[in-house]
């Protein structure tokens, strides 16, 4: 059975955990509590040895990292809806992604890492400028189509939904963004969506 190591506060833990849901695979939850440190023990070094979450194992694979286990279980589970192989296609999907990896984490994700965790070694302004700014290209990008790619959902939108529907806990108000909002809503109305603590 897949096991999937997380802490239920984390959006990149949640991601992973919201497509094994919409792919209605079976897994076995298993919480790495970060308060507590054990994310740097060394059983969990020994899995993973950058000491983040989440972390996949499926049968003999191991994978870290959200956005690589979001691919691999889109290849391996969810065929080419949620991740086509054409060579246009494929490459919009993984815009995305990278927008995951640097905008959204470093506007959204960073504003929420100071404002709900207290993490004090972030430009808090920068922050909230890349967030906005982000924010204000998705609501655009938005404002024609109903998916961010297609007409369907894929792990695109998987990937940058949770900090973006989080970004009250940076502080960092949704209201104006009246494209972003209905395509959360969207989200959240998939079959077998689950939602995270604070959503």
């Amino acid at each position: 059975m897949i096991k999937l190591y997380g802490h239920e506060l984390s959006g990149n833990s949640y991601k992973v955990r919201l497509l094994l849901e919409l792919l209605k695979l079976e897994y076995e939850w298993i919480k790495v509590d970060l308060m507590k440190g054990e994310h740097k023990t060394p059983e969990y070094l020994a899995l993973n040895p950058f000491g983040q979450v989440p972390l996949l194992i499926d049968g003999e694979t191991k994978l870290a990292d959200a956005q690589a286990i979001l691919v691999y279980l889109a290849r391996q589970y969810g065929g080419e809806q949620w991740l086509p192989l054409d060579a246009l296609s494929l490459a919009q999907v993984v815009r995305w992604l990278s927008t995951t990896a640097g905008e959204v984490r470093q506007g959204l994700e960073n504003s929420r890492l100071y404002h709900r965790f207290g993490v004090s070694n972030i430009n808090i302004d920068r922050a909230h400028q890349k967030g906005e700014y982000i924010l204000t290209q998705l609501n655009q990008h938005l404002s024609t189509r109903t998916w961010l790619e297609f007409n369907r959902p894929t792990i695109a939108d998987i990937a940058v939904f949770p900090y973006v529907a989080l970004a009250p806990d940076g502080k960092i108000d949704l209201a104006p963004y009246h494209h972003l909002l209905a395509w959360s809503d969207r989200i959240k109305q998939l079959p077998n969506y689950i939602p995270m603590i604070g959503l």
